[in-house]
């Protein structure tokens, strides 16, 4: 009896340690794919055949850009790109549906195995899987992808003031899944009782899509297992459901109450991880890790925005994905550093300007404690110009094009929900930016596309609500702030009385846009919101966030881009720190002054352990000291040089700064990231003619086949400012919605009226003003060539106009004050190249009863500088 017992307890165990192994090796095999690619600029014939001789092509690894290396510049390359890669399969892979797996290819991707095409995918900023299990065979395979940047007119974004270079400039995996498998991104999780139980306790509900690729109908068992990260088992549920042959379905889980569960804050940002385990039988068949989090938030109208039942008036930043040399191919290091910088500052919220950002990236917000506001590449620009390229109407103008656009916008929306959904610090999902730069004739498109989009996001996911972003113009009637559950409005939007207090959740989506090279002034960038200290925000207002958290390129030009409070290569302005102090209560460090350069300093953010899959980098600061070691602000020419080891700086080899050169050293400190995709020590060494050079040693780390130290020679790319040979600056219109100010307005005359486009309204300044002005705040450096001013009666007004780069220094270009002829319409010409400004300011010497100050449309000509 007692031998027998023992044998059922040893059999107990062994059953149980089988499954506990099946439970930890998934028969899903997931394979980085970033290394190793070949790469050809343009369009390449027969690149997609078997046995295609790319050995003249360049050697590179994915995150890859077709501009790389990139600076800043208003143009880049628009065109093709070709990538091949080789891999290999066994027999036993053969058993298995393979995927390949892209989060980010811009903007139009063909992909071709062995030969064969096995799917495209036409959007810039979301992810798509591509089944080439059909297509694959054993031994080596070729994978070829055929890309193009080229805009097109109903392809959303049709506009917007980033940049928009081509290329996979993000992960990309092969995934091998059993014949009945979890689907990409399939799996989606909400707290639907937190709310409810004010965080005390939730059940947690799981909707896993489950596709059943095998030719028979089977049961299949699914055992969800919520967990802490450290692996402690919190609950779990178990539900069996038949899936039919060539069939999916999806499984609706509730497992029981998890009471007390730890929330998540920014303050403290707690993660737990949702295990999904598919069986057949006994048989493992997937599995799948997703991370959520325990939280729960309210947007309200009156009293702003409240997370975990508390309130909180968020501060944060727009971000961009771009970086120095690299553009938009950036690490997940990368993207984990800027994170991490905004987070230093002391906001906790970012706006991912202006479409759907990495996956990586919404982990980082997770991770650190950043409320994430995600959005929708409906994008438009102001002054924008015909079809052809990113200065256009942000909604199509012609019918044609109307339905194809549409399908994109809603599409790219839908798929940035399901692939962020899961994600804890997304708080909103916004539909668009600044989508009223559209012609005129497109404005009904405009808002009847808005209202498809917010109801699709709340079908895709009730449990957040759908922003407009962007969304202070138009004013009166043709709003379209209130066709979403929050308005999120721009620059002057802030003070317009139509949106304040608007009667549904309102936030500055942006402010300041202030131009600085480093190392600028320690203040802050509040822009409109300084008036009456309005940037303290209202009690229904929800939060803030600065334009922009970081420098970035712009088809508009620099004036655009250096609006960040830290700069391109990530070195922070002074302005970064004056938040740092604000919102952490870090004093700022003592400002580097000129001294005598004798030496220099080479820093790496990490030395140990970076990886060579395409997800990892180091940034490199060098700092110039003088003889004592003190941080000092000259700016000699300084070289960083790969002495020995794998490894690359975007230009190849080495990169040299100069002061006044795209590639800078400013304020005495320049910086840029350095990747590798082989393993093996690395020495780095930074120069300057007469000083004492520095030097830094990397280890990089990865697959042991790998061999140390052997790496394929690097391609050197020199760096050379792109210019566009078929394109010419076009001559631009701006004052329609562009951003006013005014330093007073009647009721019902406020200064937007004087940039509608509609000259039946107009500005007028209040009564007891007795020298008004009106601002037009272009948003663009401008050559500019001709400035019309439209008033409200023919009348003797006498004013002056005046322009600025930066509203602190004006220049006259327009005196009127001693005017005694009556006028309705009055045209200033400018010589072509010598009127430079963004800002129109034009200022009144009377504002009488009889006529008062105003004016009822104001246009501005001008050539966009770079």
């Amino acid at each position: 009896m007692k031998n027998a017992q023992l044998l059922f307890a040893f059999c107990i165990c062994l059953f149980c340690s089988v499954i506990k192994a099946q439970q930890s090796e998934s028969p899903r095999k997931k394979i980085n794919f970033n290394r190793e690619w070949k790469y050809a600029h343009g369009d390449v014939r027969g690149a997609e055949r078997i046995g295609y001789n790319d050995s003249g092509w360049e050697t590179v690894g994915v995150p890859h850009s077709f501009s790389i290396p990139y600076f800043m510049s208003k143009d880049f390359y628009v065109g093709y790109g070709w990538y091949r890669k080789s891999f290999r399969l066994s027999e036993d892979d053969l058993k298995k549906c393979t995927f390949i797996e892209f989060d980010g290819v811009f903007q139009e991707a063909e992909i071709y195995i062995n030969g064969q095409k096995v799917g495209s995918h036409v959007g810039g900023y979301t992810g798509f899987s591509v089944d080439v299990t059909k297509a694959v065979k054993a031994g080596n395979n070729e994978m070829a992808v055929r890309v193009n940047n080229i805009w097109k007119p109903d392809v959303a974004p049709r506009a917007g003031e980033h940049v928009f270079s081509g290329g996979i400039y993000r992960n990309v995996r092969l995934v091998q899944k059993s014949k009945t498998y979890i689907d990409w991104y399939g799996t989606f999780v909400i707290t639907p009782e937190l709310k409810e139980n004010r965080g005390k306790a939730s059940t947690v509900k799981v909707a896993t899509e489950v596709c059943n690729r095998s030719s028979l109908s089977s049961e299949y068992k699914l055992v969800t297992e919520v967990r802490k990260l450290n692996g402690e088992a919190v609950t779990s549920v178990t539900t069996t459901e038949y899936v039919g042959a060539n069939d999916s379905k999806q499984f609706v889980q509730v497992t029981p109450a998890v009471n007390e569960p730890e929330l998540w804050h920014p303050a403290h940002p707690s993660l737990y991880k949702l295990v999904s385990l598919l069986y057949k039988g006994n048989e493992l068949l997937d599995s799948e890790e997703t991370v959520f989090g325990f939280r729960w938030f309210e947007w309200t109208a009156d009293r702003g925005f409240f997370l975990n039942g508390e309130h909180l008036f968020f501060k944060g930043a727009n971000v961009h994905q771009d970086q120095a040399g690299w553009g938009d191919a950036v690490t997940e290091a990368a993207m984990r550093r800027d994170v991490k910088q905004m987070k230093e500052a002391g906001f906790d919220f970012i706006r991912g300007s202006h479409y759907p950002h990495a996956p990586a990236f919404s982990k980082a917000c997770d991770e650190m404690g950043m409320l994430f506001w995600a959005e929708a590449p409906f994008w438009g620009i102001g002054g924008f110009g015909p079809d052809g390229y990113w200065n256009s109407s942000a909604y199509p103008v012609y019918d044609k094009h109307r339905p194809g656009f549409d399908a994109s916008a809603l599409q790219q929306l839908g798929e940035m929900i399901r692939i962020h959904r899961n994600h804890p610090s997304i708080v909103a999902w916004s539909m668009c930016n600044e989508a009223f730069f559209s012609a005129p004739e497109a404005m009904d498109g405009v808002r009847e596309l808005l209202k498809k989009m917010v109801a699709l996001s709340h079908q895709l996911d009730p449990t957040r609500p759908a922003a407009i972003g962007g969304a202070q113009r138009p004013l009166g009637v043709g709003r379209i702030d209130k066709l979403g559950d929050i308005g999120g409005y721009n620059g002057d939007g802030a003070t317009q009385p139509d949106f304040l207090n608007p009667g549904i959740p309102g936030v500055v989506s942006e402010y300041g846009s202030t131009t600085a090279d480093r190392p600028g002034e320690y203040m802050p960038g509040w822009g409109d919101l300084e008036k009456n200290d309005g940037w303290k925000g209202y009690e229904w207002r929800s939060g803030q966030a600065i334009w922009c958290g970081f420098d970035h390129g712009s088809i508009a030009g620099s004036q655009l881009g250096k609006m960040g409070i830290v700069d391109y290569f990530r070195i922070p302005k002074r302005s970064w720190y004056w938040y740092r102090n604000e919102y952490n209560h870090i004093a700022p460090p003592e400002w580097a002054k000129p001294g005598i350069p004798a030496k220099l300093k080479l820093e790496a953010d990490k030395t140990m352990g970076i990886r060579i899959d395409g997800t990892d980098d180091v940034q490199l600061t060098v700092t110039v000291l003088d003889a004592q070691g003190k941080e000092i602000s000259n700016s000699p020419e300084v070289t960083l040089k790969l002495v020995a080891g794998p490894g690359e700086f975007p230009t190849g080899t080495s990169i040299t700064f100069k002061q006044d050169s795209d590639i800078r050293i400013q304020d005495g400190k320049a910086a840029i990231a350095f990747r590798s995709y082989y393993a093996g020590k690395t020495l780095i060494e930074a120069s300057s003619p007469g000083l004492v050079p520095a030097r830094v040693e990397l280890v990089f780390e990865g697959d042991p086949q790998y061999v140390p130290n052997v790496t394929p020679q690097v391609r050197e790319r020199p760096y050379v400012r792109y210019t566009s040979a078929n394109r010419e600056r076009p001559l631009q219109t701006f004052g329609r919605n562009n951003p006013t100010f005014t330093d007073s307005q009647s009721e019902g005359y406020v200064a937007a009226l004087a940039a509608d486009g509609n000259v039946a309204t107009w500005w007028q300044a209040a009564k007891g003003d007795a020298s008004p002005y009106w601002l037009l705040d272009t948003e663009k450096g401008l050559d500019l060539q001709q400035i019309t001013l439209v008033f409200p009666q023919t009348a003797v007004y006498r004013f002056q106009v005046e322009v600025s780069d930066d509203r602190k220094e004006w220049r006259v270009i327009e005196d009127m004050k001693e005017n005694r002829t009556p006028v309705s319409r009055y045209e200033i010409q400018t010589d072509a190249g010598k009127v430079k400004g963004r800002f129109v300011r034009i200022s009144f010497m009377d504002n009488t009863q009889q006529i008062p100050a105003a004016l009822a449309e104001v246009t501005v000509l001008g050539f966009v500088r770079e």
